[in-house]
């Protein structure tokens, strides 16, 4: 009798782990930029350069996030007469033409350019399922000089730089701010804190005290953020294991890592210029939509890359596993990072050397997480990132 009525608890188990194979199944991978400068703020190249360089290498959606501007209105860029840069605008008046661009000279005899706006340039590059621009903004604030910089992704209306008596009220505030536009138009958005440790502006302590802190640049490509910290600073990916511990503690969701390119630099390349191609996501979502791409993020799906590429991630029952698309000659080593009950810090768990590793979940975790370095150099490197690597979002055990 006993085996009897334990059947419909075996099918209802069987059938919802079936239901959530075939829901990731449907899902693809989409690989995008949420951190990206044009003239329209500090970037050095025209809006549409800039999405044809992602869009023919393959990313699949990109957000354009100016300081504290919108692509909207007229604006006119002049530019400089640098010859790097004459050189670009002859590209980029060769490429789309005479027609498209608008042009003037000044009483300096310096040309001026108008600038394309996000609704005139995104029908040349948006298409089904294959390439999308979320429209976003870099919220620039700051306090006593301590940037503070924030990504509103998925933005409809440009929000102000909100203020605060405090780093961390700064940063409330804005969190605060782009939750309210999302509600009142019923658009999804997001907030992501930008490059904590430019100028060490933003701690530990202010990260952990945030409320609906849900998305942090674990990985910046622009030289000058500090990721690594130095001999007084933490590392932005140790902080995010502290985030993580405190955020379980406190009963708060976990705080999830990007990695970014912050690309404002397009015609110089090197270790002191910041550059495209250095950092991504890769989303698993059910279409290439804001809500898809924006939902998958929210609920952890998708990992941070500087160049590994994951065949699979399995990250929705009681195991983490990964597979690593492996490269010829290139080697990994694939390390579980976490924290057990009763700790305070997350260390290695357990590492594997191989392109495929596989981690139970157990209930005396609270978190684990995924990182895969290969033996393939990066290309076009910062600090001292060497090589390629990845990043799995933290998970609990269910």
């Amino acid at each position: 009798m006993q085996q009897t009525k334990l059947w419909p608890l075996v099918l209802i188990v069987a059938i919802t782990g079936c239901n959530e194979q075939n829901e990731t199944l449907q899902k693809q991978w989409y690989k995008g930029n949420l951190h990206t400068h044009s003239y329209w703020s500090d970037g050095d190249e025209f809006p549409e350069m800039i999405m044809d360089w992602y869009k023919s290498r393959d990313y699949q959606f990109v957000a354009l996030t100016d300081h504290n501007t919108l692509a909207e209105g007229e604006k006119w860029k002049t530019l400089s007469k640098d010859t790097v840069y004459q050189e670009g605008f002859r590209k980029y008046l060769e490429k789309y033409g005479e027609e498209w661009v608008r042009y003037r000279s000044d009483s300096l005899g310096r040309t001026e350019v108008q600038l394309k706006t996000y609704e005139s340039y995104r029908g040349l590059f948006e298409e089904k399922e294959k390439f999308l621009i979320l429209q976003s903004e870099e919220i620039t604030d700051q306090f006593e000089q301590k940037p503070v910089h924030m990504n509103a992704t998925n933005v409809q209306r440009k929000i102000d730089p909100q203020g605060g008596s405090s780093v961390l009220e700064v940063m409330q505030n804005n969190i605060d701010a782009v939750e309210q536009q999302s509600q009142e138009l019923g658009e999804p958005m997001h907030t992501i804190i930008n490059h904590p440790n430019f100028f060490y502006a933003i701690s530990l302590q202010d990260l952990i005290a945030l409320r609906n802190g849900r998305f942090f640049e674990l990985y910046n490509g622009h030289p000058m953020v500090n990721n690594l910290g130095d001999s007084s600073h933490l590392s932005t990916e140790r902080m995010w294991d502290l985030i993580n511990v405190a955020y379980i503690q406190d009963g708060k969701p976990l705080m999830y890592g990007l990695a970014t390119d912050d690309s404002h630099h397009y015609h110089q390349a090197g270790v002191k210029w910041s550059n495209a191609g250095r950092g991504w996501i890769q989303v698993r979502a059910d279409s290439l939509s804001p809500g898809a791409i924006l939902s998958a993020m929210e609920s952890g799906d998708f990992y941070a890359s500087t160049g590994v590429v994951l065949r699979d991630l399995d990250n929705q029952g009681d195991r983490l596993s990964v597979a690593v698309e492996a490269e010829p000659g290139v080697g990994y080593r694939i390390a579980f990072i976490g924290c057990k009950k009763g700790e305070t810090d997350a260390r290695v768990l357990h590492s594997v050397e191989g392109e495929k590793a596989t981690f139970d979940l157990t209930e005396d975790l609270l978190f684990v997480r995924c990182k895969i370095v290969s033996s393939k150099l990066q290309e076009n490197p910062i600090e001292a990132f060497v090589y390629e690597m990845a990043w799995t979002q933290p998970i609990q055990p269910r």
